[in-house]
């Protein structure tokens, strides 16, 4: 055999894989991987998890997507903010987170944490202001706010309201824990606690340092989309000035 030839063999391109062949590996091969991380998780006496409940690398890649894509339209917002800020017609706003879970940027999450809402379908009273509002805008897409009537805010205080006391909720049973923490205020009652905070009160800030973040209901499909686009435009997030109302009654 000659030089040539030999040289001819060792070059000998490699055997063609079909690309159906080669997806049906990459298939098998997830499959093993979720089913080698249940079997650790049970041999350790772990509570058992579903395959699809483990998360594969491309849902970590597209998880990071979704939260730099949300830090870009925070910017973006408040751009629009500073080009035409909106107006409040209330000094008394309610607000309720709506969405928001694994698809937020830190910054947005921080938001949120800061005006008390750390899990979906919490509400929470805050005085109007430029501060308030620059928040509420940052996190548009997960939140929806509105007027409260003076109906709205007794059937919350009543129903949802408790105390935080050492950091523990303590339901609004007894005047004497309001009066305990408030009374030097001049706030003795739950009555006192709704007349401060639908008149937006010089104490309303003790009042909502006393209070915790209201848990609603679970709103029924008739009542939210899953839209994030703004309540105006026909979406669920935004200010809806007094619908905020309608909303509260069916989540209250």
């Amino acid at each position: 055999m000659s030089g040539v030839e030999a040289a001819g063999e060792e070059a000998k391109p490699l055997d063609y894989i079909p690309e159906v062949i080669l997806k049906k590996r990459k298939k098998r091969d997830e499959l093993a991987f979720l089913r080698k991380k249940q079997l650790e998780l049970g041999n350790f006496g772990k509570k058992k998890q579903k395959v699809s409940n483990i998360k594969r690398p491309e849902d970590f890649v597209l998880e990071f997507r979704a939260k730099e894509l949300d830090n870009i339209r925070l910017k973006q917002r408040m751009k629009r903010l500073k080009s035409s800020p909106p107006k409040l017609k209330s000094d008394l706003l309610f607000i309720i987170r709506i969405q928001g879970k694994n698809d937020m940027h830190p910054r947005t999450k921080k938001v949120l944490y800061s005006l008390g809402l750390r899990s979906v379908f919490t509400g929470v009273f805050a005085k109007a202001s430029d501060a308030v509002l620059r928040k509420l805008l940052k996190v548009q897409p997960y939140v929806t706010y509105g007027y409260p009537n003076l109906k709205s805010v007794r059937e919350l205080i009543f129903k949802k309201g408790y105390a935080k006391v050492d950091g523990n909720p303590v339901p609004l049973t007894d005047n004497t824990i309001i009066e305990q923490a408030l009374g030097k205020h001049g706030i003795i009652s739950i009555e006192d606690l709704v007349h401060e905070i639908s008149n937006v009160g010089q104490h309303f800030r003790e009042v909502m340092k006393f209070l915790g973040p209201l848990k609603l209901n679970k709103p029924e499909r008739d009542c939210l989309h899953g839209r994030k686009q703004v309540f105006s435009e026909g979406g669920d997030t935004g200010n809806r000035e007094e619908q905020i109302n309608d909303l509260i009654s069916k989540m209250n």
